[in-house]
């Protein structure tokens, strides 16, 4: 790993203002003095809505953007995978070595996928704080918050039709409505091979240079016609260019930078060690079931990147934390905030906060061995089953939020979404999962035993998945209409299984929301002290809501040696030669045969300063007239701190630029007429 430089993050933390270009922002609160001081834009109330209404957030994970007025979507490839793997079978790998829907008839439907676009935010901190009474346990100011934030979502989505969710910002200091259009016909039209999205694999991942072509491009429908598309991004042909202003509209997963010093050092010493080794543990597993075949191999694949994925991320983030200077620079500034409330009568009362932070973290690590929830499709098929017959007893403000009546039709998408399952994966993650559990919270544990039946995690994972029907869409509907009688009247196992789990679960979850709500209260008040500090133009935590990023396309040094912003097309072949063309550096025989059409000198990944994170990956890059001149995909490795912080010297985002897929599909994948609806 190599060594991260914190010097623009010490710099940031011990002063009052941003220094770089720094910030997932509000695009109802865009910092618009700092771009025009800085970098002299002026970011106009229509510049703003249109970049936001042309974006688009993946239900999956991910983000997006239209870029035609006849429906497409482009987003990366990584985004689209788990859309591709459902889509593919042993006869026809999609993920693997991609697919061009050359009429519209040949448009292939995705089982389970939602886009979401953002059309309008309100503030509706006072509504949501109006039901929280002085004096209230932290349980029942819990219960009274979520009541209110679901009546606010339900009247929202009855009044405009629209999806409607409050959105927690600040770590609980402001409450913002967002209201989405939602896109659920959504069909394929263009994917390229895996082995030009994910070139280099595993070892390149997170690494630059790069020479990815990873993207993807879907089309929306409504009423089984392409969707009329009234905000979309033109496109600039040139794309971005060294020292060039960009724009990164996306949905960023989320960030802590909020978090005291108790809180990191809780991440730091506990959270994220506990979950490497569930990644490490999950790495193998999946490994091991692939070698029983290539079609094991493909079944597993998509699952198992995403997870080498995330265990990489977590080293990057775990790196930051275990870096002393940061930490030091925390308390600095904790110091500096704690004298600042201390000065002020109406600011006295956060001076507590801090503890109340710290003591909410001791008890997180009481709770950390007490879990009871199994992580595997099927089990949590069943759960999901289990807990919404008894939450559709209650009235939907009373719910648990995922069962709330404004979230129904997201919900039974994916309960009854038609995806493939695989009985022998899912029996082999089942395995390793009641094997964890057991090791967690030990073997002579009450829940344990009965979890298990009296058999070993492998028989009674093999007895579970033989018994159940839930692979079955109509069983699983069927369940779901004889609400509560039926579950408890069900002789399905996994079933029987979650319905044991049921009461652990839902005292483990009541538990975490208390905390939670503590932690919420605390925040906001440390909020209230930043904001005397900073002003309120500060940016929050990121909370897989839309943002805006921003920053310039500048190489950087490392090792010694200047890294340049742009990689090209002509360098991927070079690429490919110095690593023998083997392993994961052997580029799709489509390139090989069209490598004279290809212009070798066209740009192909490029690296910007904008602050970026998990859940940004299909974001559009635009530039200052809000043309579309690239899409993220990854960050450099110095970039993985970004959950904690964000620094200029060598953190980059990583995208591909907009010449390269123009020239892709036109030159390589005969895909011309695609590109001539791409910006019109």
């Amino acid at each position: 790993m190599k060594n991260y430089c914190l010097a623009s993050c010490l710099v940031y933390l011990l002063t009052t203002t941003v220094v770089a270009d720094e910030g997932m922002w509000l695009f109802n609160a865009l910092p618009k003095k700092l771009l025009a001081d800085k970098h002299g834009f002026q970011a106009t109330d229509a510049w703003a809505n249109h970049v936001m209404l042309s974006s688009v957030r993946f239900n999956s994970g991910g983000s997006a953007s239209f870029i035609s007025s006849n429906g497409l979507v482009l987003t990366n490839h990584h985004v689209a995978a788990d859309t591709l793997y459902k889509l593919s079978t042993p006869q026809r790998n999609i993920h693997a070595h991609g697919y061009l829907a050359k009429q519209p008839a040949d448009e292939l439907k995705a089982p389970d996928l939602e886009l979401n676009q953002l059309v309008s935010i309100e503030d509706v901190t006072d509504r949501v704080n109006e039901s929280v009474k002085p004096n209230m346990s932290a349980a029942d100011a819990s219960k009274a918050r979520q009541a209110a934030m679901a009546r606010i979502e339900q009247a929202s989505k009855e009044n405009s039709g629209l999806r409607s969710d409050v959105v927690t910002l600040y770590g609980g200091a402001r409450y913002h409505l967002y209201r989405y259009k939602q896109y659920t016909d959504v069909r394929l039209v263009w994917a390229p091979e895996a082995e030009t999205a994910f070139f280099g694999g595993d070892a390149d991942n997170f690494e630059y240079p790069r020479f990815c072509l990873d993207v993807t491009i879907f089309r929306v429908y409504e009423n089984d016609q392409p969707a009329k598309i009234e905000h979309f991004l033109e496109v600039n042909p040139a794309g971005a260019r060294d020292g060039d202003l960009v724009f990164v509209s996306g949905n960023p997963g989320r960030t802590r930078r909020i978090l005291t010093t108790d809180a990191l050092a809780y991440q730091r010493d506990q959270r994220m060690p506990k979950m490497l080794d569930l990644l490490r543990r999950k790495e193998i597993m999946l490994q091991q079931y692939g070698l029983e075949g290539p079609e094991q191999t493909r079944r597993a694949q998509d699952e198992l990147f995403g997870v080498q994925n995330s265990r990489k991320a977590y080293y990057g983030m775990l790196a930051g934390l275990q870096d002393p200077g940061f930490m030091k620079s925390k308390l600095s500034l904790e110091k500096l905030m704690q004298d600042k409330a201390a000065s002020i009568d109406k600011l006295s009362s956060a001076t507590g906060a801090w503890k109340d932070v710290a003591s909410v973290q001791q008890q997180r690590k009481e709770l950390a061995s007490s879990e009871a929830s199994l992580r595997s499709r099927i089990y949590g098929i069943a759960e999901t089953l289990v807990l919404m017959a008894s939450e559709d007893l209650k009235p939907s403000d009373q719910r648990l939020r995922e069962f709330r009546d404004s979230n129904r039709q997201s919900l039974e998408q994916d309960l009854f979404s038609p995806a493939p399952l695989y009985d022998d994966l899912e029996r082999a993650q089942m395995a390793d999962e009641l094997a964890r559990l057991m090791e967690s919270r030990g073997g002579n544990d009450e829940l344990v035993v009965k979890m298990l039946g009296g058999q070993a995690p492998r028989e009674r994972a093999a007895q579970l998945i033989a018994g159940t029907s839930l692979f079955d869409v109509e069983a699983r509907k069927k369940l779901a209409q004889a609400k509560s009688a039926g579950i408890d009247s069900s002789a399905d196992p996994l079933v029987q299984l979650a319905r044991t789990m049921e009461p652990e679960y839902r005292r483990l979850r009541l538990k975490t929301e208390e905390l939670d709500e503590v932690e919420r209260q605390a925040y906001a008040k440390i909020t209230d002290v930043k904001f005397a500090l900073e002003g309120e133009s500060a940016y929050p935590d990121a909370t897989f809501t839309l943002r805006l990023a921003f920053g310039v396309v500048r190489g950087y040094e490392e090792d010694g040696k200047q890294i340049a912003p742009h990689t090209t097309l002509g360098g991927a072949f070079e690429h490919e030669a110095a690593h023998g063309k083997k392993d994961s550096w052997v580029l799709p025989a489509s390139w090989h045969q069209a490598k004279d059409r290809i212009k070798s000198s066209a740009p192909f990944n490029f690296v910007c300063t904008a602050d970026i994170i998990g859940g940004n990956s299909g974001s559009p890059i635009v530039d200052r007239q809000g043309k579309l001149v690239g899409i993220i995909f990854d960050g450099n490795i110095q970039s993985l701190t970004a959950d904690f912080y964000h620094s200029e010297h060598q953190s980059r985002a990583v995208g591909v630029h907009v010449a390269a897929l123009l020239e892709s599909l036109t030159n390589i994948y005969g895909a011309a007429s695609l590109t001539n609806q791409i910006g019109k």
